[in-house]
């Protein structure tokens, strides 16, 4: 579905990407795997249009998506819930819920689908953004990419800075999503959790791809955790 080749990145002078390689099939859920200031989120700039990239190819069931501007990438069906989830703060649950919203079938995503995953936010439907917590804000925000309908979910940090009672449900509904035939990447530093979740894995180090393979192969070697994710 999604093909990643020799990929490098600049901000202004500064290389962030040297060569990422990373591939994702339909139905797959892969894990992208580094410290902070290795290329994760830089990767994920350029998958949206955020960023040009310097070199490389990035194509996603045959097309290009080298230079396309970011509406453009999220109409073929690619959906972002990014670090420090970008909710609209001025805007209520249910009004940025429907921001997003595409049907495009009868097993489309809709707020009652949504509000059945996410009970919490039905409770807070009428609240603003700014009254929400940061576990209300990261439900809001998966919620918001899959009223989109996406064929690929990008998750950036996917249960940061969030109470254990909170990550152990967005955990649950990745593993729900996952179950329901999404194909995903998530970035997140729990890589216990991740590995769980993950069908492979793509270590990022640097701006390169350093290390890529299934989840069991990746939890028989805790020293290449320890090298290339621990503190």
């Amino acid at each position: 579905m999604l093909s990643i080749q020799g990929l490098a990145a600049k901000y202004g002078s500064c290389q962030a990407l040297f060569d990422v390689d990373l591939e994702v099939k339909r139905g797959e859920v892969i894990g992208l795997i580094g410290r902070n200031g290795m290329g994760r989120t830089t990767v994920i700039n350029c998958l949206f249009g955020l960023l040009k990239p310097a070199a490389g190819t990035i194509s996603f069931d045959g097309q290009q998506l080298n230079g396309l501007a970011p509406h453009r990438v999220g109409r073929l069906g690619l959906s972002l819930v990014p670090e420090g989830r970008q909710i609209f703060p001025t805007l209520t649950v249910e009004e940025n819920l429907l921001a997003t919203a595409k049907r495009t079938d009868a097993s489309s995503w809709t707020l009652d689908k949504i509000y059945e995953l996410f009970p919490r936010l039905k409770e807070r439907r009428s609240n603003l953004g700014t009254q929400l917590s940061g576990g209300e804000q990261q439900m809001l925000a998966i919620g918001r990419a899959l009223m989109t309908n996406p064929r690929l979910l990008v998750l950036d940090e996917a249960t940061e800075g969030l109470a254990p009672i909170v990550r152990a449900e967005i955990w649950s509904v990745l593993a729900r999503l996952k179950e329901e035939g999404l194909t995903m990447i998530v970035v997140d530093k729990n890589t216990k959790a991740l590995l769980r979740l993950s069908d492979r894995n793509f270590i990022l180090d640097k701006g390169v791809t350093v290390w890529k393979g299934s989840s069991p192969e990746l939890a028989a070697r805790p020293e290449l955790i320890a090298q290339y994710v621990g503190v």
